[in-house]
C-alpha cells in the first residue's frame, strides 16, 4: 500500500476553571478528537469549511445553539446559550434576545449586547474592521440591522422570517468580542467558551497513524 505524505494541525485547547454559560460539565482529563484538514486560520467567521469549526466552537458560544442530543436540528431544539430568552414582535420582524449577565472573555473583559452587535456588524460589513473572507454573508441578505438596549439585542429584519434564528443556532455563528481585531481572531481567538485557544502546531508526517488526526483539550488546572 502506497504511503501519502500527509499534512495535519494540532490545535491545544484549555479548559476554563470557570462556568461557562451552558451547563457545567465535568473537568479535566485530555480530550483528543479527530480532525481531517488543517484550518487556514481560527476564524470561524472568515472560514468557509468546518476545518476551523470543529476544533474552534468549544472557544466560542452563540446567543443560541441546537440541542446537541436532538438527531436533527429543528426550530425547536434551539436552547440558549449567551442569551437566556428571546421573542418576537407581532410581525415576525423584530427578534430580541435577552443576554447572560456575568460572562466574560477569556481575556477577562466583560461581555456586553455590544459584541453581539459588533459581530453582526461586522459580518454585514457595516462595522470599522472588515473580515479578510466573509462566506457567509449571503446568509442575513435579510438582515437590516442589530440594535442594543441595556443586556438586550434585537435584530430587525427587512420581511418577516420565522426560521432566521436556525441561523443563530449554526456552528458558524459564534459571537466575537469588539476588542479584537479580526486579524488577531485568525491567529489567536478569544472567546466565551469553555477552552480557551493555546497554539496552533503545523506538522508534516509521511506516516498518518490514529494520533495523527488530533486536538488536546487540557484542563488549566493540571497545566
Amino acid at each position: 500500500m502506497r504511503r501519502f505524505p500527509l499534512l495535519y494541525a494540532a490545535v491545544a485547547l484549555v479548559a476554563l476553571a470557570v462556568a461557562s454559560p451552558v451547563n457545567a460539565q465535568t473537568k479535566g482529563g485530555v480530550l483528543r478528537v479527530f480532525q481531517y484538514d488543517s484550518p487556514a486560520s481560527m476564524s470561524i467567521h472568515e472560514e468557509a469549511l468546518n476545518s476551523a469549526q470543529n476544533p474552534m466552537m468549544g472557544v466560542f458560544n452563540n446567543l443560541v445553539f441546537f440541542k446537541q442530543d436532538v438527531p436533527q436540528n429543528r426550530i425547536d431544539s434551539i436552547v440558549p446559550d449567551l442569551a437566556t430568552k428571546w421573542s418576537w414582535n407581532a410581525d415576525m420582524t423584530e427578534l430580541t434576545f435577552q443576554l447572560r449577565r456575568g460572562v466574560s472573555w477569556h481575556d477577562g473583559k466583560p461581555f456586553t449586547a455590544a459584541d453581539v452587535k459588533c459581530t453582526w456588524d461586522l459580518i454585514l460589513g457595516n462595522g470599522t474592521e472588515k473580515l479578510r473572507a466573509n462566506p457567509r454573508k449571503a446568509w442575513y441578505r435579510n438582515l437590516e440591522s442589530v440594535s442594543t438596549k441595556g443586556d438586550t439585542v434585537t435584530f430587525h429584519l427587512k420581511r418577516p422570517q420565522p426560521a432566521f434564528i436556525a441561523l443563530l443556532a449554526s456552528g458558524y455563528s459564534p459571537v466575537y468580542p469588539c476588542h479584537i481585531s479580526p486579524q488577531t481572531m485568525r491567529q489567536r481567538p478569544i472567546g466565551t467558551g469553555p477552552f480557551k485557544f493555546v497554539s496552533y502546531n503545523f506538522i508534516y508526517d509521511v506516516k498518518p497513524t490514529p494520533e495523527t488526526y488530533s486536538l488536546s483539550l487540557h484542563d488549566a488546572l493540571l497545566i
